[in-house]
């Protein structure tokens, strides 16, 4: 009896875990889709839209949703993706967590979407310790529009990160401190099913074949930015 009971516990631990995987694969694709469908929304929009310019310097991007958790400015922990350039191309996208937004100013509605675009090789390498805060551990400001960029406001290119908010009345090279990004190991492990964390993923080449359902968001990155 002993022995069966501790064959049904096994089992039942073991279905568990495959059922706990099985939904933080979910929770993955779900998060993925929402990033990308974000960075399509912005693109689409002439007023919102990230010069070709910034995307083909960029060495990273981190694409963010948030919920607004008060009054004012405070935003309850969310979600993004990173995808770094690599010489072939934009790597894999991995998942993190993102909270506490404060840009001083006030937000309508309930939610925030940013898309930060990294300017230099050091600072995605930042979320190798866990966590990078937005405007504190790297310089940041609001990044040129489409229109911006073509008077001659390519000085911010140098800056760290490029902030793009969708909140009309942000200028750029506006100084911004807008929270952190920490890692999501755990998800990401469940989903490309590996035993690697974020800086293998991103910079390594050991999920092979890409996955399908992250392919249309890294096509869709290497169009916007040949």
């Amino acid at each position: 009896m002993k022995k069966l009971l501790s064959l049904l516990f096994v089992f039942a631990a073991v279905a568990s875990l495959r059922a706990d995987s099985a939904k933080d694969r979910e929770r993955f694709v779900s998060r993925v889709e929402t990033c990308e469908a974000i960075l399509r929304e912005f693109q689409a929009d002439p007023a919102r839209a990230i010069p070709a310019e910034v995307l083909q310097r960029a060495k990273a991007i981190v694409v963010t949703t948030q919920i607004k958790g008060g009054l004012l400015i405070g935003f309850q922990e969310g979600y993004g993706t990173i995808m770094v350039k690599r010489p072939n191309g934009w790597s894999l996208p991995v998942v993190v967590r993102a909270g506490e937004a404060s840009l001083g100013l006030q937000l309508g509605g309930s939610r925030i979407e940013s898309v930060y675009v990294l300017m230099d090789e050091q600072t995605p390498r930042l979320l190798f310790e866990g966590r990078f805060n937005i405007g504190v551990d790297a310089g940041a400001v609001a990044g040129p529009r489409v229109a911006e960029i073509e008077k001659s406001n390519r000085e911010l290119l140098t800056v760290p990160v490029l902030v793009y908010i969708n909140q009309k009345g942000l200028f750029a090279g506006a100084t911004v401190k807008s929270g952190y990004v920490t890692r999501s190991d755990a998800i990401n492990r469940a989903f490309y099913a590996v035993d690697y964390d974020l800086p293998e993923l991103l910079y390594g080449n050991f999920v092979n074949p890409i996955p399908a359902e992250v392919k249309p968001f890294i096509d869709y990155l290497n169009q916007l930015s040949p």
